[in-house]
């Protein structure tokens, strides 16, 4: 098919819609396996030619992060109906290879115990799969995306395997917070990277330091390497097919079709014997709202009540610092990322924790540009110069997600009082996070200012930390990463949406694949286990098929 010709694949044994990380994988598994995929994807297929192009859009002091890949506008409306921001624009892209083509690479596995909160710790629910259940998928997925890390860091679940490549070398600022950290029995070690070292079938990395949100070399593994292989392996891919709803028979018990439109204005019907709603945590719970139909009058696959419910993020948090005198990137440019400390992620108290797990990952930064701090400070000449050599080249930086408990009223719904450009009602996002992630906030926070403060730095900034002393909690960090839960898996189909192998309870021929699933959000990145979860359904799909 070529890339205008946007017609329906023809009796294809598998429609998947989306070609971001929960679509990759598992196309090209059942693709390989010999069965027909298509692949309806609502946004273009980029060039990997204009990624230089792009990292200027993200290195110029004055382009917002949404830009870079052309989010934005009509198309990606959406509103916020909580007291907690949740920029969405600035953390997804439409696109083939979608949020990985701007995600940090960072790669590490679930915990044992975030499956198993209810029954290890009395919170949350415990997934209705186990961390044993999820091993080889994760070894699978590992390889398959190509991951360096280090087999040997400490805290980290138990491994089955050696990782696929070594782990990256570490930076300068890193070697600087490990010798720092050693003082304070705070281990730093290398992080799970899903960056090339040279020995995978894509460009080795080349030292951008841009890889969240532009990898110009390639060296960073994105989805569209899978959905190529996938292509190689027979399957259909239709780019700019803006999926509007799913279609079931008579008697609500299987989707017959996906409805999509093109950019020609024609709309288009998708028939396959499978579907996998792969779409993202926003935009596949909004799909599955506008499916609605007198079998399904709540939302397609939504008779738990719980579609949209119990979703979740990694509320942020960051330290800044700065090390007078100190030139803290004085080998070269590398990964956004190279290593990170796991030390908080379990809990003070495992009999009775009190605060969210913490994945730190230390940034190599040089700080704000010399043009961001003139746009900034407005400031000129020896003044300027003076900000710049406390500032640039000298400055310390982590960030961390931490985990956020899944609760109800956190949901993702549909606003009828704004529409996109298809006429369609907006995704509505309706959440605030709890003092349980505030804590770890502050945890994370206390915990790298101690070690910039031991390498004789200065913290300039420390977002959702104590800075004076007070009773109360201070305000959570606004934002969030990783858009979790709304379409969560259980084994009771009057409380969760998907079982365990993502099938929907109620139409025995949908899945949902993507962080929607999640039951408990930990604090570990989910992309990987966005993957493993998608092999394991691909698995369940073959044997159906």
């Amino acid at each position: 098919m070529s890339a205008t010709d946007k017609t329906p694949a023809e009796d294809p044994d598998v429609c998947v819609v989306g070609a971001g990380p929960a679509s990759a994988l598992l196309s090209h598994c059942l693709a390989k396996r010999g069965h027909d995929v298509v692949i309806l994807e609502a946004g273009p297929r980029f060039d990997l030619d204009e990624r230089i192009e792009r990292m200027k859009r993200q290195i110029h002091p004055d382009r917002a992060d949404n830009e870079i890949w052309d989010m934005g506008g009509e198309r990606d409306a959406y509103t916020t109906s909580g007291d907690h921001s949740w920029l969405i624009n600035q953390r997804r892209v439409k696109g083939v290879g979608g949020t990985s083509l701007h995600w940090g690479s960072v790669v590490p596995r679930l915990y044992e115990k975030d499956f198993e909160m209810e029954s290890r710790h009395g919170i949350a629910r415990d997934w209705p799969i186990s961390y044993e259940d999820l091993q080889p998928y994760y070894a699978e997925a590992e390889q398959e995306i190509g991951v360096a890390g280090p087999d040997d860091a400490p805290f980290f679940p138990p491994r089955e395997e050696e990782y696929p490549m070594d782990p990256l070398a570490p930076s300068y600022s890193d070697k600087l917070f490990a010798r720092a950290g050693e003082a304070l029995d705070i281990e730093v070690h290398s992080m799970p990277m899903a960056i090339n070292t040279g020995e995978y079938d894509r460009n080795e990395c080349q030292g951008y330091g841009t890889c969240q949100f532009v990898c110009p070399s390639g060296g960073k593994y994105t989805a569209d390497i899978h959905v190529r292989k996938a292509e190689r392996e027979g399957a259909t891919l239709i780019t700019e097919a803006v999926v509007q709803r799913l279609n079931h028979g008579p008697a609500g018990e299987e989707i017959t079709e996906a409805v999509y439109e093109t950019p020609d204005g024609e709309t288009h019907r998708q028939k396959a014997d499978v579907f996998v709603a792969a779409a993202g945590a926003y935009e596949t719970p909004r799909l599955l709202f506008l499916s609605e139909s007198g079998e399904y009058p709540n939302g397609l696959a939504n008779s738990s009540g719980t579609l949209g419910k119990y979703f979740m993020g990694h509320p942020p948090a960051g330290v800044v610092g700065v090390l007078p005198n100190e030139e803290t990137h004085v080998d070269s440019y590398g990964p956004v990322v190279s290593s990170g400390i796991h030390q908080f992620y379990e809990y003070d108290d495992p009999d009775d924790p009190k605060r969210g797990s913490v994945n730190i990952f230390l940034t190599n930064v040089s700080g704000p540009s010399p043009a961001t701090l003139a746009m900034a400070e407005e400031s000129v000449g020896d003044e300027l110069l003076e900000s710049v050599d406390l500032q640039f080249g000298s400055t310390l930086q982590a960030n961390m997600s931490v985990e956020m408990l899944p609760r109800e009223d956190n949901q993702i719904t549909v606003d009828d009082s704004q529409t996109d450009s298809y006429g369609n009602p907006v995704p509505d996002v309706d959440i605030s996070p709890s003092e349980f992630a505030r804590r770890g906030q502050v945890r994370g926070t206390e915990a790298v200012s101690e070690i910039i403060e031991e390498m004789g730095g200065t913290v300039v900034y420390a977002d959702g930390t104590l800075t004076v002393e007070h009773d109360e909690m201070p305000p959570i960090a606004k934002g969030g990463y990783h858009p979790l839960g709304g379409s969560r898996m259980g084994e009771d189909p009057a409380e969760s949406v998907v079982d365990p192998n993502l099938q929907t309870h109620d139409l025995e021929n949908l899945y949902v694949s993507g962080g929607g699933v999640f039951v408990t959000s930990g604090a570990s990145n989910p992309t990987l286990t966005i993957m493993a979860l998608s092999l394991k359904a691909a698995d369940h799909i073959d044997e159906q098929l």
